[in-house]
């Protein structure tokens, strides 16, 4: 996404220069939310609503209104897409093993999908690969210094949202 900013402030449309804007602070936004929530779910094992609801509305409208303002709407279709493709698949984590998947990640999937989607769906696959692997390794060094059992959780938030910040930093 960084990348997507720059080339838009490049760019000589004034449209391009508030999408550039937009975009950056859905991405300003998106690192707040990202340590706010990974401290939460860390300690608690849980992601609130209180936050999940307004963010999606927020990247929602400010992700749009960049797609808009530089012209690329087909951006917008992407990114409602990315957010359906990972909510879809989150929940049917949840359904299969509810205990190994709660609804907070279900819903912070739909964010996820929203940024990640504004790029390219091949982000939004990297973005999720990255997140399980990242989780796995945490999960495989807790069970080797015996931190948690076979039967423990793990907080899998924190992981969504490194393996989404990685994806929105890297260029594809």
């Amino acid at each position: 996404m960084p990348q997507q900013i720059l080339q838009w402030f490049a760019a000589s449309t004034p449209g391009a220069s508030v999408a550039a804007l937009l975009a950056a602070l859905a991405l300003v936004l998106y690192l707040i939310n990202a340590v706010r929530l990974s401290i939460i779910d860390f300690r608690s094992h849980l992601l609130p609503n209180r936050i999940l609801g307004p963010w999606f509305v927020a990247a929602l409208v400010l992700l749009g209104t960049a797609a808009l303002f530089a012209a690329e709407p087909a951006i917008i279709v992407r990114m409602l897409l990315g957010a359906g493709i990972l909510f879809a698949t989150y929940l049917l984590l949840h359904l299969i093993v509810p205990a190994g998947m709660g609804l907070g990640d279900v819903k912070l999937a739909a964010v996820l999908g929203l940024y990640l989607g504004f790029l390219s769906l091949t982000h939004l696959f990297w973005g999720t690969a990255l997140a399980f692997m990242l989780g796995a390794l945490w999960s495989l060094a807790l069970l080797f210094v015996r931190r948690v059992t076979l039967r423990s959780t793990v907080a899998f938030g924190p992981f969504m949202l490194v393996g989404g910040a990685v994806a929105l930093a890297v260029a594809g």
